[in-house]
């Protein structure tokens, strides 16, 4: 653990290096357009000790129609820039985000509570995320199609769609924007990010850097920034129902989720959700419990259960369900608790007062209702938002079974055989990552199979979390449906054209119509 003076040198030195000052703008349209509105005054808290790290000044509605003016003026220029070019502005901020990584991946984990490997590693997404990006400015693929038509061709392009706004969470307050923002500016549109006021440094940060690498190469206002207060939603509102914003990225909870979504059809826009989950891991009688164990005890206590992704029920076949149980009580009495910097803590803080307090009614909820708590269940008494990692029984059809309680709580629920696994696993709201430990080929392959998980994310001998970036990152159900990072997620923030050439000299029509103007009347020829 840090002493007191070497913490305050930490934070000192972290907020230098990524050029963040005591209180800091809270809008932000290029290198040259940092906002001095006077607005809500918005503490940035570290979770671990409750301290103020620094603050920030919150947007105002004048920061918002300049940042949207600039947003779409930088488009107009931006979608003209051959898309190799835009990567290789994008490349540049990949170089930027190395040198930084270490001082960015420390705010990370001060404004977050992650520990420092995964603040580290969120930066080092930002990183992946951009290699990616940079590869996909040269393979916007459209398909060529054969006509039915002689001396015809068909084909099809894809175009940039405009600005793109993205709302983001606290729990990967730069790794997720960046799954949006560089795929979105290969592909030729202009981002503006929301992000959460609990983590407002990391943005600013970020931004600091874009800018800078904007700067040098001659193209503002091609990412922008607004923060808005804790419990403010007037500029939230302002993205979301402005016809300028051609596609709404948003990730957090399914219940604003869904009024976003609503919002933005009603006005024909498009929109990107990354909702709840309420992942499961199935652990067979066949499975490798020296593989189950860690990949259980990393899904449901990394990020202190904060992630989209976390282990959430545990359905355990009960051939082996003692012994797994006993394995998993063993490791979680071995996760050491405390400061997030400190290179042997393996779990860090909630972020706040009432993610603690959430997190202690979900427990007593679960004991009212006749459920053991194995390990863990109460807070832990020392500065910040500390709580021990949970492992309790449940009942999968219970009502707190079926929310999303957002902290390092595990469900475990026995089982006989794998359709019952698969079916409880299936049988909630939500259908985001899902995992098998099983060394059946057949239990694998049913597991992946059209009767099997019905979630976005359905892993074999690993985790629910830790995705990688090349594949498409989404779920099913409430969990929004929305697909970001790889694959062909970058198909959603692009608009598809198909086109037809008539190379011949002749008029021939689809499907054998026979339209013959009469040569009679010589204006209709």
């Amino acid at each position: 653990m840090l002493t007191p003076e070497a913490y305050r040198d930490t934070v000192a030195e972290t907020l230098a290096s990524l050029r963040l000052s005591g209180v800091n703008p809270g809008a932000c349209w290029g290198p040259d357009g940092w906002s001095n509105t006077q607005g809500q005054l918005i503490a940035s808290l570290d979770p671990s000790n409750a301290s103020s790290l620094a603050s920030v000044s919150g947007a105002a509605g004048d920061d918002y129609e300049t940042v949207l003016q600039q947003a779409h003026r930088s488009f107009e220029l931006w979608r003209m820039v051959p898309a190799p070019e835009r990567g290789a502005l994008i490349r540049r901020i990949g170089d930027a985000l190395r040198q930084h990584k270490d001082a960015l991946g420390t705010l990370v984990t001060l404004e977050t509570g992650k520990i420092k490997q995964e603040g580290d590693g969120e930066v080092q997404e930002m990183i992946d995320i951009i290699d990616l990006a940079v590869g996909q400015a040269r393979m916007l693929y459209g398909k060529t199609m054969h006509s039915e038509r002689p001396n015809h061709r068909m084909y099809e392009q894809w175009h940039p769609i405009g600005v793109v706004g993205v709302i983001t969470a606290f729990n990967f307050p730069v790794a997720v924007w960046s799954w949006n923002a560089f795929i979105a500016a290969v592909t030729g549109n202009t981002v503006v990010w929301k992000p959460s006021p609990k983590t407002p440094l990391c943005a600013i940060a970020v931004q600091h850097i874009c800018n800078r690498v904007m700067e040098k190469q001659g193209y503002p206002g091609i990412f922008s920034l607004l923060v808005e207060g804790p419990g403010q939603t007037e500029l939230a509102n302002r993205l979301v129902n402005d016809p300028r914003i051609a596609l709404m990225s948003f990730t957090g909870s399914t219940a604003v989720g869904r009024r976003i979504g609503e919002r933005v059809a009603s006005r024909m826009g498009k929109v990107l959700l990354e909702l709840s989950g309420n992942n499961a891991v199935i652990v067979d009688d066949t499975a490798d419990l020296d593989l189950a164990t860690p990949a259980i005890v990393f899904g449901s206590v990394g990020t202190a259960g904060q992630r989209c992704t976390t282990t959430r029920r545990l359905f355990v076949h009960t051939e082996i369900y003692d012994e797994l149980i006993t394995r998993l009580v063993d490791a979680y009495g071995q996760i050491r608790i405390g400061d997030p910097l400190d290179p042997d803590v393996l779990m860090g803080p909630l972020i706040d007062a009432d993610a603690k307090q959430r997190f202690l009614d979900a427990v007593a909820e679960l004991r009212r209702l006749g459920g053991d708590v194995l390990c863990g269940g109460a807070g832990v008494d020392r500065p910040g938002y500390f709580v021990q990692p949970t492992l309790c029984t449940a009942d999968n059809g219970w009502d707190l079974v079926q929310r999303e309680t957002f902290g390092p709580l595990l469900y475990a629920v026995r089982f006989d055989s794998l359709e019952t696994a698969i079916a409880m696993q299936n049988n909630v709201k939500q259908g985001l990552s899902s995992s098998l430990f099983t060394n059946d080929l057949r239990n694998a392959e049913l597991f992946l199979s059209h009767n099997g998980s019905d979630c976005g994310i359905a892993n074999i001998n690993i985790g629910t979390s830790g995705a990688e970036i090349g594949g498409a990152f989404g779920g099913e159900k409430e969990t929004g449906g929305g697909r970001e990072a790889g694959s062909d997620a970058w198909q959603a923030y692009m608009r598809r054209q198909t086109n037809t050439v008539n190379w011949g000299r002749d008029l021939p029509l689809a499907q054998g119509i026979e339209f013959q103007l009469p040569a009679a009347n010589p204006r209709l020829r």
